[in-house]
């Protein structure tokens, strides 16, 4: 398996990212904001999706350009808790500023904001893969 590498520079590049994201887990340590280079980055181990799922790999993402990073339902000061993305999605500012909200949606409710600039991504594995403990069943629960 090679390793994956994407940046994304528009809501449709973001999407696809956000896919590749899909129940990467992260310690909430692992989420940091530079201010001074207006740049938030985490290190996460996401699930190899594109290879059935049954594997993780640990992958940096930052986004480049960031504003401001506000949290909702996120419990600040408990770096050592593990939480779930479930999608990244851009809110563009609207006519022909560039900028706009990307949201990180976590597991449970709660999600990070980040106000940019523009949309200026990267995800890159960073390790080998290693296998899943369990891997998401998002069709449970659904009904027949």
């Amino acid at each position: 398996m090679s390793r994956l590498k994407l940046a994304a520079a528009d809501a449709e590049d973001l999407q696809i990212l956000s896919a590749r994201l899909q129940d990467a887990v992260v310690k909430l340590k692992n989420f940091v904001w530079l201010p001074k280079k207006r740049r938030f980055a985490a290190v996460v181990n996401r699930l190899t999706w594109e290879d059935g799922g049954k594997t993780r790999v640990r992958a940096g993402l930052h986004f480049d350009g960031v504003l401001k990073v506000q949290s909702n339902q996120v419990k600040l000061g408990a770096g050592e808790a593990v939480v779930s993305v479930l999608a990244v999605s851009f809110t563009p500012n609207g006519g022909e500023d560039p900028g706009g909200v990307i949201e990180i949606v976590l597991a449970g409710g709660g999600g990070l904001r980040l106000t940019v600039e523009c949309i200026d991504a990267e995800l890159a594995d960073m390790s080998g893969a290693w296998a899943a403990r369990g891997i998401p069943d998002h069709e449970a629960g659904n009904g027949p």
